[in-house]
């Protein structure tokens, strides 16, 4: 039973109806449609050719609920309560709590239970508050599928699929359910997320005669969590949201969550300060049992020390930042899809981008059409016209500036009898038409990359005149190519050859002896912000490295003009012939790289990783999805393919470095004021415990009374909820920040003794100059005042000088809220030993005297400190 519970409570960030509808479900419904004929398809689900109507999809959506997985639906409040209290450290004030009511110790357990209060309810209403705004943020983030609804295509949010619905997919898209094909071009399919196959997967839509057990297998149906890779298809939906295979099998998916370096530095500091407060609460308890013989006072005295030591607002500091962080990002046009992420946004030495897009205009204009010898050719506009027009791939922005160029009545003079669609390894596409002037005769147009179409021919025409192509004659082209590419073009070759035996199909082997027709040229001019973006980020200490597919021409001509280092600029053909540490070095020094691959931009990254860097990536297209999952934090934009957008840890609303730079520098100041809690609270609390452990040794009584304690730490605690408004220094902010967990440790340890040493300057000053020697109540609850206070305001304090490694107050000043909430403690802790609650806490009113030794103890101990962590920077460093 009690094994059943512990499974049940480290579980309960599931959604057991995640996976209630397992594969076997789909597997039944699945191989009953893959062997029917489309009519039967449509009949066994209850759709039309013509797809759903609106009433009709409504009516489903009530039946089988949104398309959507259990980690996209809305938490549940007393869930994400009970999740919250798997924190090692709350799990540790719980325990402390428990053991204080046991021990009939109830002030103790109220000011624990407030402490919890502060470090679960609070966080979680801070995070509810943020990610509701989040949400609708994410919301903008346009995710879509374009249906046949009420008998028209349309786009709809993935969301809103049902079973029944027409779906038609492209390259690039994202599989939006579990679907039976229905019509098939070419179309190619990326399972690797469901198989681990890397290799794409053709998929037909004729029914299949047999079939096997492993519906992945079946050749006519395609799965959510899966991507087309290229071609196109037409399909009806068969299961949405858990019902579908990536559904029933997600269960294990959500456990595997990777841990990232934000995630590594939190769990190594928490488990840090639980070995330091684990040992010195033993050895508290040893002091004090072995002094006086009362094991029940030593115990709460102990787990006071253990309260203490423990930063238990850590995960409300953390929570409240990430959340504020996203919130004020999303102003600046950054969505965040993943708050952890953010860290390494502020972390990131190293951006790798596209070119296209972020240094230029992402608005390409056709400027030139001409033959083989550079003359402008009408002709050579309309093929490439009509290819652009027919093809339904995904259309690039080149295609757009064709058709955006000029009007050509197509469809009065040419019927589409089919099409060749573009991949990456061919880098063309084609598609046949049939002159209706002519019926009977097919034309075959392609489009494409120069070397690629090349390949494909075997002539050239001039004037009407068709030449075969000689070797030497391509060396000539192929200078008129660098020619234009040279200028900033970008430039594709336009082929074409007439069918003399038509048929009803295509395939890529038809792509042969094609005649050279010409030459289109675009230009996408660079953005007039791009150099000054590229200059920011590398005052901020990020080095921009571009990884292009484009040719190495277009890319020279574009970084000169944005003031890029392309020397030496290295091409995928280049690093293929490297060496493993070879690579990695390139990698390292080169800045830009052109005509790369998928894979080689994921090799990159992966290199400069392994140089320890921590690598961004900003791509929109369907060949950066690797690149975006292998890097540190992958960043899309909103207008990106769909594979992209899912692949990537933030999106940008904008596409342009300027809003990068803000993100990075919004990521950097939520990361520092992060630090600063942990900083101070480590050293704060490790310096009083230091102080507790040489008290209980030497004084006549224990130096603070549990209660009193706990009240202190609260007090403190609450002082430190005005963390995430405080400014961040400037300085701070221009280099990359990373985890540092032996310069945290440093740190507390060098800087929590400073406080001891005025910790145990008012031991002597209440036991010499306020004879706190005298055993009696009144001396004993004197003493235990006088220290309450020197420690609440001093740890209070510190707050001020530890923010900043500048002067505090003079060259630094801490925000309203932060400032507000120091003063606010800082005054209870001086009321309290006057007001009506001293009495049952245990203090009495110091004397005069006192509140001027005080004075001089707290500007003593600001100076000291402010000088130890000035030589601590100059010795260690800031992180």
């Amino acid at each position: 039973m009690i094994k059943q519970f512990i499974s049940w409570f480290f579980n309960l960030n599931q959604d057991k109806s995640f996976y209630t509808q397992g594969p076997s479900e789909l597997s039944k419904k699945m191989s009953k449609v893959a062997t029917l004929e489309i009519f039967e398809v449509f009949r066994f689900l209850h759709t039309s050719a013509n797809g759903l109507t609106s009433e009709e999809a409504e009516v489903r959506v009530k039946e089988f609920g949104l398309n959507e997985l259990a980690h996209t639906r809305k938490g549940n409040t007393v869930l994400d309560l009970l999740v919250r209290f798997k924190n090692p450290l709350v799990i540790q004030l719980l325990v402390i709590g428990i053991l204080s009511y046991i021990m009939g110790e109830i002030p103790s357990t109220i000011i624990v239970s407030g402490m919890l209060f502060l470090s679960v309810f609070l966080s979680h209403y801070q995070e509810y508050r943020s990610s509701k705004a989040v949400q609708k943020l994410y919301a903008m983030i346009r995710t879509t599928a374009t249906v046949v609804r009420d008998g028209k295509k349309q786009e709809i949010p993935l969301r809103n699929l049902v079973p029944g619905d027409i779906v038609h997919l492209s390259a690039g898209d994202m599989i939006p359910a579990d679907v039976r094909l229905i019509s098939s071009k070419d179309f190619f399919v990326n399972q690797s997320a469901l198989t681990g196959e890397s290799m794409p997967v053709e998929k037909f839509a004729q029914p299949l005669p047999t079939i096997g057990n492993n519906p992945l297998e079946f050749q006519n149906a395609c799965f959510m969590g899966s991507s087309v890779y290229s071609g196109s298809a037409t399909a009806v939906v068969v299961m949405t949201g858990t019902r579908t295979y990536f559904g029933g099998i997600s269960k294990k998916l959500i456990g595997q969550r990777v841990e990232t370096s934000f995630d590594k530095g939190l769990r190594q500091f928490t488990l840090m300060m639980i070995r330091i407060m684990v040992v010195m609460v033993i050895v508290v308890f040893a002091i004090n049992y072995f002094r006086w013989g009362k094991w029940q006072e030593a115990v709460l005295f102990a787990l006071a020390v253990a309260v203490g030591l423990t930063p238990e607002m850590l995960p409300m500091i953390v929570t409240v930042n990430l959340s504020k962080g996203a919130l004020t990002m999303s102003r600046k046009k950054v969505i965040v899809k993943r708050l952890n992420s953010i860290q390494n946004f502020g972390a990131m030495d190293i951006l790798c981008t596209d070119k296209t897009g972020t240094l230029t205009q992402d608005k390409i204009v056709l400027e030139r059409y001409v033959d083989v010898t550079n003359q402008e050719n009408e002709e050579v506009l309309r093929y490439a016209y009509i290819n652009s027009y027919y093809q339904t791939g995904l259309k690039n922005l080149l295609d757009i500036a064709v058709l955006n160029h000029t009007e050509f009545a197509v469809e009065q003079h040419y019927k589409k009898v089919d099409e060749i669609p573009f991949d990456f390894s061919r880098r063309r596409m084609s598609v046949i038409v049939e002159d209706q002037q002519a019926p009977g005769k097919h034309l075959l147009i392609c489009k494409g990359a120069l070397e690629e179409i090349f390949q494909a021919c075997d002539r050239f025409i001039v004037e009407d005149e068709i030449n075969e192509i000689y070797e030497s004659l391509k060396q000539d082209l192929r200078d008129e190519y660098r020619s234009l590419s040279a200028e900033g073009f970008r430039v594709l070759a336009v082929a074409y050859k007439n069918i003399s035996e038509p048929k009803s199909a295509y395939s890529v082997q038809d792509e042969t002896s094609l005649i050279l027709l010409g030459f289109i040229a675009f230009l996408d001019p660079p953005k007039e912000t791009a150099k000054e973006a590229i200059e920011l980020l590398r005052k901020n200490g990020v080095v921009t490295k571009i990884l292009t597919g484009d040719n190495e021409l277009v890319t020279r001509k574009i970084c000169r003009e944005v003031g890029l280092d392309f020397i030496p600029l290295v091409t995928g053909d280049q690093l293929e012939k490297l060496s493993e540490s070879d690579f990695i070095d390139v990698c390292e020094h080169a800045t830009v790289f052109a005509r790369l691959t998928p894979e080689h931009k994921e090799m990159i990254i992966r290199a400069l990783q392994k140089k320890g860097h921590v690598v961004g990536f900003l791509g929109d297209g369907i060949n950066d999805a690797p690149a975006l999952k292998t890097a540190d934090v992958g960043i899309s934009v909103d207008t990106a393919v769909d594979i992209a957008k899912e692949s990537a840890d933030i999106i940008l609303l904008k596409k342009s470095l300027l809003v990068l730079e803000d993100g990075v520098l919004e990521g950097r100041k939520i990361f520092g004021n992060i630090i600063k809690y942990i900083k101070m609270g480590a050293s704060s609390n490790f310096g009083n415990m230091f102080s507790v452990v040489g008290g209980s040794w030497f004084l006549p009584f224990i130096p603070m009374a549990p209660i009193q304690v706990l009240v202190n730490n609260l007090l403190y605690d609450f002082s430190q909820t005005g963390i995430p408004t405080d400014r961040v220094d400037e300085e701070y902010l221009r280099q990359p920040r990373k985890w540092n967990i032996d310069n945290i440790r440093r740190f507390m340890f060098w800087i929590g003794p400073v406080s001891s040493i005025f910790d145990y300057t008012t031991f002597f000053i209440m036991l010499y100059i306020f004879n706190c020697w005298i055993a009696d109540s009144y001396h004993e609850q004197l003493f235990h005042t006088g220290w309450f206070i020197e420690s609440l305001l001093t740890q209070t304090l510190i707050v001020h000088i530890i923010r900043t490694n500048k002067i505090p107050f003079f060259q630094s000043r801490a925000s309203k809220m932060m400032s507000l909430t120091t003063l606010l403690v800082m005054g209870i802790g001086i009321m309290l030993p006057i007001s009506p609650l001293a009495k049952s806490l245990g203090f009495v009113t110091p004397p005069p005297l006192y509140w001027f030794l005080l004075i001089a103890i707290l500007l003593t101990y600001s100076i000291l400190t402010h000088l130890v962590k000035t030589w601590f920077i100059h010795k260690y460093g800031s992180d």
